[in-house]
């Protein structure tokens, strides 16, 4: 066995390695992050063999009941990792600050407690290094998340962490955050790569040896990119994103990578003063009560994962009074707006050069695919001539720059979204469609172009 000192240069962002000091890593382009270090590293010339422990098995015959997935007791929650929490697994929680990502956290312990205590299994251990117990305790008696069960422990130290660990032998982990636990016996600061790389690999070797679950709250850079090194990301079993809009009360928690479920699935959450409350139909935060009564107005339904998401979306167009018009979207993409009213213009000759356009989702809710654009057109044609759509009309479809309606994916699955809120008629896409089953109590309106398609949203009758 031989040794020989590491590259005397590591990024401290991405943990990239370099011979001689440089500006910026050239491997995550981020500006004073290489740091010198000194730590030897041992390279094995041989490696002796050894008889395993336990011997291999056929793969039908590996008992599939310890990787079941048990219920955390949110439902939300349990759509995103598909199913529930599995025993060993490690789950890391990342988003921008005051997402809502402790406060969750909070509310899946105490939730997870009260199921423990309903099986017989071991309490739920919360370790907090961000705050003070007494902080935490604030909010969990704001959240009703206050239980016997629940255990709370304020540790910035992995060796005390541990010990907690050995001595609670917990269901359920949770640890808030990664980045503020630190090893006496690395070097480094706590949050710095070195630190990082090794308090996760204690706790994912803690969690796979005594099957017990953890999750993990991370910080995220400037970028949005989880802070701390790449290979975090790579040795969690499920990463999450929490994301949100500051002022807005709508929680999205999608899983970027998920070992024991889909990376499609979506969960909706409301955080409030009391809280943060699953969403299982979020469709009355982004549907107001008055938009079949206005003009500028029109309901879609988007794809978040395999999840539909009603949408609203209201355009107002108002005569400008600058030398040039102003083109303003919220939640919604910018370009494809654009692009939606050069067709209106171009194929339509609905006039908008000399007026300002402001088109924008009800309730904070993003869409941004191009299922919306037909949608998007119908709201800035009924805010233009001064004319509501039909009530009860729902509408999706790509927007073609020659004015024809594309199809897009999860027609059937939005129809029956929007037959289950009361819709009773829907524009989609003519081509592609002839296969989709017939959606009871909903009358649908297969269109080829836009003019078709704005006709038969401003002149149906209800």
């Amino acid at each position: 066995m031989a040794t020989h000192k590491s590259p005397a240069y590591r990024c401290s962002e991405c943990g990239q390695a370099y011979p001689k000091w440089v500006g910026q890593c050239r491997h995550c382009q981020s500006w004073g992050s290489v740091e010198e270090t000194q730590s030897p590293s041992m390279v094995l010339r041989s490696t002796t063999v050894t008889s395993p422990i336990t011997p291999a098995l056929p793969i039908a015959e590996v008992n599939r009941e310890q990787a079941q997935a048990r219920s955390t007791g949110v439902g939300e929650f349990d759509r995103v990792l598909g199913g529930g929490i599995v025993p060993g697994a490690v789950v890391l929680l990342a988003g921008e600050p005051g997402v809502g990502k402790s406060t969750l956290l909070l509310d899946v312990a105490a939730q997870a407690a009260r199921q423990a205590r309903q099986h017989g299994w071991g309490p739920v251990l919360y370790v907090t290094g961000e705050e003070s117990a007494s902080q935490v305790r604030l909010r969990a008696e704001r959240i009703n998340a206050l239980d016997d069960d629940l255990l709370l422990a304020a540790e910035t130290d992995l060796g005390a962490l541990l010990g907690h660990v050995e001595a609670v032998n917990p269901s359920l982990l949770v640890v808030d955050s990664v980045q503020t636990i630190a090893s006496s016996q690395v070097d480094g600061s706590a949050g710095g790569v070195t630190q990082v790389r090794a308090v996760s690999a204690a706790l994912i070797a803690v969690a796979k040896e005594r099957a017990i679950p953890v999750l993990l709250v991370g910080h995220v850079t400037k970028d949005g990119a989880i802070a701390g090194p790449r290979v975090l990301e790579h040795l969690v079993d499920v990463v999450c994103q929490c994301e949100g809009e500051r002022h807005g009360r709508l929680r999205l928690l999608r899983a970027v990578k998920n070992r024991f479920g889909p990376t499609d699935e979506v969960g909706c959450f409301d955080l409030n003063e009391r809280g943060i409350e699953g969403l299982a139909d979020p469709s009355g935060l982004f549907l107001s009560a008055a938009r079949s009564q206005v003009p500028g107005t029109c309901a879609t339904v988007t794809l978040e994962g395999r999840r539909p998401m009603p949408v609203e979306i209201q355009a107002l167009v108002a005569p400008t009074h600058a030398g040039s018009p102003r083109r303003t979207t919220s939640g919604m993409d910018h370009a494809r707006v654009a692009m939606t009213l050069a067709v209106l213009g171009a194929r339509l000759r609905v006039d908008t050069s000399s007026s300002d356009v402001y088109v924008s989702t009800v309730g904070g809710a993003r869409a941004v695919e191009p299922a919306t654009d037909v949608a998007v057109a119908i709201a800035v044609v009924s805010a233009a001539r001064n004319l509501p759509t039909a009530p009860h009309l729902v509408a999706f479809g790509e927007v073609g720059l020659t004015g024809e309606v594309r199809a897009t994916s999860g027609i059937e699955r939005r129809l029956i979204e929007a037959s289950r809120l009361g819709f009773t008629q829907a524009i989609i896409p003519a081509h592609g469609q002839s296969e989709i089953k017939k959606v009871p109590g909903i009358e649908v309106i297969t269109v080829n172009n836009l003019a078709h398609a704005i006709d038969a949203a401003l002149n149906t009758s209800d």
